[in-house]
């Protein structure tokens, strides 16, 4: 089920990229447009990780160096009966933990130094066998591609906003579309980007869960990191924010409205769902 609305939502903001590509030029525009997408695709899918790694100040660690959590990784790995990830750590206090890489023979988990202060050993296996269900189920090139088609909906509708203000207006162009299209559109490719953010967030919980085997130990680790995030928030820079989609809970201080916008669901429906 899971899967089916991810297809979907990536479905839908296609559409929603090929119609502002039509709006524009027609079908040519539609054709310029989908090339335009391809091409930033390739580019997020092969050099994602290492910006992803360098914003979060991540630092790979070897097994000389952290003999305990390469083995536990080494564990998750061959139950999930994947290759053995690259191992990073990022020194910080706020708990956290999330992995990259374009497939599961480039994959990388990436752990803080707080998650390990407040998790046992049992949550924190838990805590890798979720992200090592983002990697098996091949989410880092999900969110990839919906990150660069969402960023693409949005920059072409500055564009064109700023094209109708200053630019020629074209009598065939339809005023309500072009309204909808520079006011709506990014609206909806953001909402449809959190989506496929929030799905892809119980599909690895689940997988993590199977993996390891232990649905609990997940279920108390979100509980701890839940509590450990309040008391000690990453600071929120632009270099964080970027990466903030990639953890496994939200790293920063917040409620309310924010809960809305977020890139993760409900942490009590996350729990609930492992329980069950």
């Amino acid at each position: 089920m899971n899967t089916l609305k991810t297809t979907m939502l990536l479905a839908t903001l296609t559409g929603i990229l090929v119609a502002i590509g039509g709006l524009v030029g027609g079908i040519g525009g539609m054709a310029v447009f989908l090339v335009f997408a391809g091409v930033m695709n390739f580019v997020a899918y092969w050099f994602s990780d290492k910006m992803a790694l360098r914003m979060a100040g991540a630092h790979e660690v070897t097994e000389a160096e952290e003999p305990a959590l390469h083995a536990m990784v080494r564990e998750v790995a061959a139950r999930s009966k994947m290759p053995m990830p690259k191992v990073y750590v990022i020194q910080t206090d706020s708990p956290n933990a999330f992995a990259t890489g374009r497939n599961p023979n480039h994959a990388v988990v990436a752990v803080t130094t707080g998650i390990r202060r407040i998790l046992t050993d049992r949550e924190l296996r838990g805590v890798i066998g979720h992200e090592m269900g983002h990697v098996r189920n091949r989410d880092i090139l999900t969110s990839s591609i919906v990150a660069t088609v969402a960023g693409a909906i949005s920059m072409i509708a500055q564009v064109m906003m700023w094209s109708s203000i200053f630019g020629r207006r074209d009598e065939n162009q339809n005023p309500l579309l072009m309204l909808v299209a520079i006011l709506i559109a990014p609206i909806a490719a953001t909402l449809i980007q959190l989506g496929i953010s929030r799905q892809r967030e119980y599909a690895a919980d689940k997988t993590g869960a199977d993996v390891t085997g232990d649905p609990e130990a997940l279920a108390s680790a979100l509980e701890k990191l839940h509590r450990g995030v309040a008391q000690r928030p990453m600071q929120s820079t632009p270099a964080q924010e970027s990466v903030s989609a990639l953890y496994i809970v939200h790293p920063f201080a917040g409620g309310g409205m924010t809960n809305l916008f977020s890139t993760h669901p409900p942490l009590e429906e996350r729990i609930r769902r492992l329980r069950g």
